[in-house]
Order: structure tokens, then sequence, then C-alpha cells
């Protein structure tokens, strides 16, 4: 496909999502909103997104909205308490409302990501990690991906890591520097849109590592000259394909048809 219709097709999507013509406008972290303090929001979404993996998104985020408005559990987002608790009782808190599934690798990985919260953080906390860096992605991948990458379980990866900066960006209004450097999400609705666009062909959707690589690169250099960043497509995309890919529509007179 040439790369002056790609991109047509892609600010038709990002306006298709803007008009909420893409249906289910509403994203997994939404329920989050008006529900978590404003200065608890970071922990709540960092921690949680560190089990993000191979799981039904909406429901991740309605177990998280559970604990977090239950006493007995809402300690389980404060990265300091989480590293000072014994093993049995974060199980046991992460399981009550399904935040966690499995027993024993889901408490070990939310631990690890506190505890290396709180190594990077004076306050303790996912701002404080943020402000070290003075709110540059380029040294915080560094920290995350490299240097202390097994610290950060899951949350380290390619496809979680640069969601996470999105959706950090999106829902607590972090103003990133090097905001260039986040890559597209490459989560399976991303990989089959980016097949249905043209810009990959069928092989990526085996969604091996090397594919996620390669649709993360595609889009970089995609949009390299334009105005977007390749994570700001990332929710058209997403919402497009979980849409079973309508029509897309060059004008914003009215609906699309499929």
């Amino acid at each position: 496909m040439e790369n002056n219709e790609l991109l047509k097709n892609v600010n038709a999507l990002i306006q298709m999502h803007s008009d909420g013509l893409l249906g289910g406008e509403i994203m997994p972290e939404d329920v989050l909103v008006d529900v978590v303090k404003e200065n608890e929001l970071m922990d709540v979404l960092t921690l949680a997104m560190s089990l993000n993996y191979q799981r039904n998104s909406y429901s991740l985020w309605e177990s998280v909205v559970n604990a977090y408005q239950d006493p007995q559990t809402k300690w389980i987002f404060n990265p300091i308490l989480v590293v000072n608790k014994n093993t049995d009782e974060l199980r046991e808190a992460l399981l009550l409302h399904r935040v966690g599934l499995q027993p024993n690798r889901h408490p070990e990985i939310w631990q690890r990501v506190a505890k290396g919260i709180v190594k990077s953080s004076e306050q303790g906390n996912v701002q404080g990690l943020i402000e070290s860096v003075q709110f540059d992605i380029s040294p915080l991948k560094e920290i995350m991906q490299v240097s202390r990458k097994p610290e950060f379980p899951y949350l380290s990866g390619p496809k979680i890591f640069n969601y996470w900066l999105y959706v950090l960006e999106s829902y607590t209004q972090v103003s990133w520097r090097s905001r260039e450097l986040i890559t597209i999400a490459p989560d399976t609705h991303i990989l089959k849109a980016t097949v249905k666009l043209g810009l990959c062909s069928e092989d990526v959707l085996n969604g091996g590592v090397d594919d996620r690589i390669t649709v993360a690169s595609a889009w970089g250099k995609a949009l390299e000259g334009s105005e977007l960043a390749p994570i700001d497509v990332h929710t058209p995309l997403w919402l497009w394909s979980r849409a079973g890919f309508p029509k897309i529509s060059y004008s914003t007179k009215g609906p699309f048809t499929a």
C-alpha cells in the first residue's frame, strides 16, 4: 500500500474514533475514572498493568475497581505496603477480587514490580519513579527494559511498556519528554488491524515477539514525517479491529456503513 493511502486511512480512523463511530469507545481503563484518587492513579495503573498479560482487559480493570473500593484489599495498590507484606497476605488479597488469577506467579510479579518502584523512588511510588528521570522516556526505558528489567516483569515487555506510557499520558496528564519513543503497543487487535491496512503481511498474525517488533517498527517508519506518534493510532486501530473492521469512512457527517 502507498504510504499516502495508508496515512489517509489512518487519519480517517482517528476521525471516526473522535466522532464516536467505532463503537465501544469506552476503553478498559475508563472504569477507574472518578473512582481512583488522582494521587493514587499512577500506582493503580502501573501495578495492575503488570498483570495485563493474556487477560481480558475489561475484566481485569473491573476487578481492580472492586479491589480498590474494598477496604480490606485497597492496600495492594500501595507499593510500600506491598513490599512489606508477606506473600500469603498478598496472595489472598490479589485473588479475592480476581485481580490476580495465578496464586503463585501473580503475587510474585506484583511484589517484584512494587519493589522496583520503591527502589527507584524516594517517595516510594510511580510519581517518584517518573520524576527521577525528569519525565524522559529514554532513561525510563533504560531502567525498565535494560538495566533493571528483571524488577519489572511483563511491564518491561514492548507491548505492555509502551501501552503503559500511553495510559499514564492519557489518564494522569503526564507530559513525556521524548514522546516519539512511545511505539505502538502491538497486541492481537493491533496486529490484525495492521494486516488489514496492508502495512504488514499475514505472517505477523502468529504473534511472536519478532512479529510484534516487526509491526511496531513498521508503524514507526510509516508515520515518520507525519504529525502522529505511533501510539496515537493505537486506540482507533484497537477499536476498529474489535468492531470487526467496519468500512472506513472518509466523511464525518454521519455513521459509516459496514
